[in-house]
């Protein structure tokens, strides 16, 4: 039985994807991968992002100022933000990838708390669903999103938090993203948490080139994968193949207008 999967989470502005759309989005789809969401990361990839949605039917924008790159961030970009979520581009789905980092070395963290605060504001001006990063941060998260009270809520992408913490998140009407780490046995703890969760609060990505699945590490992943994170998901969940697929399709298409 074939079925429909959405990567809601792909990189495909960056190698190796860059110069090779086209044949990517062939092997994409022949794994049954038929829409993308690209997000950037910087003011800078905007308009890359945006002219990737215009020129390939399965890939769909969203655009945000990313913490791991804290430093490139400016007022500047967020007024480029603001500018282009004015004109409502057609593919423009959501604004990220936005969000919090306390992983890396000097996360000026007040600064990446300002920048993701003024890009909820607009997120909510603009009644626009946001894709979040989170390494080490999920309570601090909750309680920024709590504060914005976003109506069209959003994801928490790559997911790797305890069972309590991705409940607060569901009760606050966001998804959790389920990605290449449940393809590694050792990842007990989210294989546990993806098994236990409501299958209705769950999305499929890959985070494509990053996070390789379990066996192809040092490989770039792929979106064409995220039909492998699904088969990884049907062994940890009780429901059936074709429930679980059509349930994840259901879960983007309600947060997202493709």
């Amino acid at each position: 039985m074939s079925f429909t999967f959405y990567d809601t989470h792909c990189h495909f502005d960056f190698p190796p994807f860059t110069g090779d759309e086209a044949h990517s989005l062939e092997l994409a789809a022949e794994a049954g991968v038929r829409k993308i969401i690209v997000p950037a990361v910087e003011a800078g990839r905007f308009d890359r992002v945006l002219a990737l949605a215009q020129n390939y039917p399965a890939l769909y924008a969203a655009i945000g100022m990313h913490p791991i790159v804290i430093q490139k961030h400016d007022e500047a970009g967020l007024a480029a933000l603001e500018e282009h979520l004015r004109q409502k581009p057609e593919k423009l789905i959501a604004i990220g990838e936005i969000g919090l980092d306390l992983y890396m070395e000097e996360p000026q963290f007040d600064r990446q708390a300002f920048i993701l605060s003024e890009q909820l504001k607009l997120a909510k001006r603009y009644d626009l669903p946001v894709i979040l990063h989170s390494r080490r941060t999920h309570d601090k998260l909750a309680l920024h999103l709590k504060r914005h009270n976003l109506p069209r809520t959003g994801v928490v992408h790559g997911f790797a938090g305890s069972l309590q913490q991705a409940e607060r998140f569901i009760a606050m009407g966001y998804r959790i993203g389920v990605g290449g780490t449940i393809t590694y046995p050792r990842a007990s703890k989210t294989r546990d948490v993806m098994a236990r969760l409501p299958l209705s609060s769950l999305l499929l990505e890959t985070d494509a080139p990053d996070m390789p699945l379990n066996g192809q590490q040092g490989q770039p992943n792929r979106p064409e994968r995220a039909a492998n994170v699904f088969e990884s998901l049907c062994e940890l969940r009780a429901e059936p193949p074709e429930i679980i697929a059509n349930t994840l399709k259901n879960n983007a298409d309600e947060l997202f207008t493709f």
